[in-house]
């Protein structure tokens, strides 16, 4: 039994670093689909088509609708994760590299474990309020140097995306307690239909046909598998090898961006985008393992 056990958790850690090494390429693969697509247009595009395929599992599964009383954090989890964050990064991206932007969203997890700590109320260490705000302080530093002693306007939408996305993925997180991690994602993507097929229509680029493969391409993944299918196996890793394990994985995300970024988009990765990420990556470590206060274990 203990083999099958280790087997289980190994199977656990590949798929969750399957799953972030998939969320690892959204920022260089949105770099290469807004050099040809609007971004309203791209988010749309992307929201809709993982939308419809969400809905076409659903379906073909028979999942039940979620209880209504559910229906508003899937409604906040939506708003922020299927909408606001893709637009948001999508604007980012037009301005700064997709290596720049791994530096930025690497702060990503302290964020959501602020948002939440507010929504259930923990008292963590002083060392995770040290840490976090050791992390957010060096983001803003490789912002400001990086822009030349001023915030970007990139850097503006990005920290933006940051923020919606932690509280969407704190709801999303709360959501799992109810149903499996893919049906979380699935029913929030099918929620945003209403607003995403809609406004694809409107959007639709005029000269759809002069728009390159490889641009199409770019939001085909971010759509299919940023959206969608990188949940599948990022929350089935962690439920398979554990959450406080698996999340480790996530650390290695920006480092991730920066080889992907250097393959497709063909950047620069200097000393100081790594030294930076590095430091950001250890903020993040520290923070994940102060969060919550030891608990004495039951007594039979």
């Amino acid at each position: 039994m203990p083999s099958v056990s280790l087997s289980r958790e190994n199977l656990g850690l590949l798929l969750g670093f399957i799953g972030m090494a998939i969320f690892g390429g959204t920022l260089p693969a949105t770099r290469i689909a807004v050099s040809a697509i609007d971004p309203l247009a791209m988010t749309a595009l992307r929201t809709a088509i993982a939308g419809l395929c969400a809905l076409a599992l659903l379906i073909a599964l028979r999942r039940p609708l979620p209880p209504r009383r559910l229906w508003p954090q899937l409604a906040i989890a939506m708003l922020c994760v299927s909408i606001a964050f893709p637009f948001l990064m999508a604007l980012g991206m037009q301005t700064v590299d997709a290596s720049h932007g791994g530096v930025v969203l690497g702060i990503l997890p302290i964020a959501t474990a602020l948002v939440a700590v507010a929504i259930t109320h923990e008292r963590p260490r002083p060392l995770f309020w040290i840490a976090s705000l050791a992390g957010a302080a060096l983001v803003i530093a490789f912002a400001l140097r990086q822009g030349g002693g001023a915030i970007s306007v990139g850097d503006i939408f990005l920290f933006a995306a940051v923020a919606v996305s932690s509280v969407g993925y704190a709801f999303s997180g709360k959501l799992t307690s109810h149903m499996p991690g893919w049906e979380v994602i699935s029913w929030v993507l099918v929620m945003a239909l209403p607003i995403s097929l809609p406004i694809s229509v409107l959007t639709m680029p005029a000269d759809i046909g002069q728009i390159p493969v490889k641009p199409w391409l770019a939001l085909l993944y971010v759509a299919l598998f940023s959206q969608w299918i990188g949940f599948f196996a990022w929350n089935a890793g962690m439920a398979m090898g554990g959450i406080a394990r698996v999340s480790q994985v996530q650390l290695l995300q920006p480092f991730i961006t920066f080889a992907l970024a250097a393959f497709f988009n063909d950047e620069t990765i200097t000393l100081q985008i790594l030294l930076f990420a590095a430091a950001v990556v250890a903020t993040v470590a520290i923070s994940t393992r102060t969060r919550s206060r030891p608990i004495a274990p039951p007594h039979d």
